[in-house]
């Protein structure tokens, strides 16, 4: 569960959109704001959930005025999506929070709304308790038009029969279809999209994706994580179909998979792209942690969790400060940031991280900053991201898109989707998962500390990178064609 301050939380980029007159004000006075605000999120370590990354697609869900809608394409650039005016189009999400999985869902939500489509929303799983953030994303949601109905009810049954389209996101949503549908559940598959995001071998459960294969189409975010699930899918899940009770044992088998790489929203581009904008964010975050305006930042922004690697990123960043005074390297002052912090929950691995710091006596160089509602601040303000999750990598990992956009190299991983974000030594340089990663990482962060033209180059092929592959745009075209094929299916 996570639970929000409800104070006035806001997006960078909603109010420069709203207020681009007065662009370095207000962005001061957001920050501020935002710098306020501090949510608790789930501790799992789920590489497809980076909240730190999606809060900042849909801070705008939490302003008090109505969001526009905006469209994907320019006005003279027909919508790859007006096909789906006038569809109807249900979105079944497993919960309703901060995570990148409810977002991304909402995200799409929207983009429908925008070409006309009707949309309506289900909710599986939710506390008992009233839950602030709940309320508030229905609410928005609503604003924008998108329908909100209970998981149960004759209601929901009859809106998945009547609907073109029904889009499952993530695995565990998979729980619904027997849960709600019952023995209309052969009715509605064919003309389902399951939009999976997971990479945790918890999530393999008959329970959750029995139905997998009788599904129009599976949607994944990178192709990594496409083959990790056709392969477990099929060595390690087996079934009899819930259709035929006289047919034999088989393995689970994948539908036809469409691999969909995530795209940076216009409302970040437009930080991005703002030279005003990104100095004023800039010299606040950088007042504000107390550091100086030559000072070289390298930081890690996610939810701070051992699956993202926030304890081996310090022991690299440890090592290279040895190494940049062992070789008497002339540099400047070199400093880590790792935004996504929450010693309110006093974890044990938030505490072992800041033992660390306290043990190699490296305070003076190592900035915890809480889970905020902006991450575009903190992407102006510091020079070079890290992506250092571990295990089988991000699923995709909209961060690494979101600092490209601002021109920043990227340290990641040789694991998931940042394999197919960062291009190896153009765009940023990759090191192993594990121990075995944390030398090279050294030595990577000593790279981009002493070649400053080296920093900035891969920064700007990143950049060139994003509008070539990773805009709304792109998004919005692969998602269209994956939404044609599985209505072509569901109505034959």
């Amino acid at each position: 569960m996570r639970l929000l301050r409800m104070g006035k939380p806001s997006s960078s980029a909603a109010w420069i959109t709203k207020h681009k007159p007065r662009w370095p004000l207000m962005l001061l006075a957001l920050f501020t704001l935002s710098t306020l605000t501090v949510f608790l999120v789930r501790s799992a370590s789920d590489p497809c959930h980076s909240t730190a990354a999606a809060t900042n697609r849909f801070e705008e869900a939490k302003l008090g005025t109505k969001p526009q809608i905006h469209s994907t394409t320019t006005t003279n650039t027909p919508n790859p999506l007006d096909f789906m005016k006038s569809k109807l189009v249900l979105l079944v999400s497993h919960e309703l929070s901060l995570s990148g999985g409810p977002l991304l869902l909402m995200e799409l939500a929207f983009l429908l709304r925008g070409v006309g489509a009707e949309v309506v929303w289900i909710t599986n799983q939710k506390p008992p308790e009233p839950d602030a953030v709940i309320y508030s994303l229905e609410h928005k949601m609503l604003d924008r038009g998108v329908q909100v109905l209970p998981a149960r009810g004759q209601e929901a049954v009859d809106t998945a029969l009547k609907a073109d389209l029904v889009v499952l996101n993530t695995a565990v949503a998979g729980k619904w279809l027997d849960g709600v549908l019952k023995e209309n559940v052969k009715k509605v598959l064919p003309k389902v999209l399951w939009w999976i995001h997971e990479m945790r071998g918890h999530y393999f459960k008959l329970d959750y994706v029995k139905h997998l294969p009788f599904v129009a189409g599976a949607m994944i975010d990178s192709h990594t994580t496409a083959e990790y699930w056709k392969n477990r899918t099929r060595d390690r899940l087996g079934y009899a179909s819930p259709f035929c009770k006289s047919c034999s044992f088989d393995r689970i088998k994948m539908p036809e998979t469409h691999v969909v790489h995530l795209g940076n929203s216009k409302d970040l581009m437009e930080v991005a792209e703002n030279s005003v904008a990104k100095r004023v964010l800039r010299e606040h975050v950088r007042e504000s942690l107390g550091v100086r305006e030559d000072d070289l930042l390298f930081a890690i922004i996610n939810s701070v969790s051992r699956g993202k690697g926030q304890d081996l990123f310090l022991r690299s960043f440890y090592e290279s400060l040895q190494l940049i005074q062992g070789k008497k390297l002339q540099v400047p002052s070199v400093h880590a940031v790792v935004v996504g912090s929450d010693m309110s929950a006093q974890t044990k691995f938030e505490t072992e991280l800041r033992n660390f710091v306290l043990e190699k006596k490296i305070q003076d160089r190592v900035h915890f900053v809480n889970k905020t509602l902006t991450v575009a601040p903190y992407l102006a303000a510091i020079d070079v991201l890290v992506q250092n999750s571990q295990a089988r990598g991000e699923c995709f990992g909209r961060i690494t898109i979101e600092a490209m956009a601002f021109q920043l190299p990227v340290l990641g991983t040789a694991a998931g989707g940042t394999m197919e974000i960062v291009v190896n030594g153009t765009t940023g340089l990759l090191h192993p998962v594990g121990k075995e990663g944390v030398t090279p990482l050294a030595n990577n962060i000593v790279k981009l500390a002493t070649h400053v033209e080296r920093r900035l180059t891969m920064g700007k092929k990143g950049y060139e990178r994003v509008k070539e592959s990773f805009l709304e745009h792109h998004m919005s075209h692969r998602i269209a064609l994956v939404l044609r094929e599985v209505l072509r299916k569901g109505k034959s």
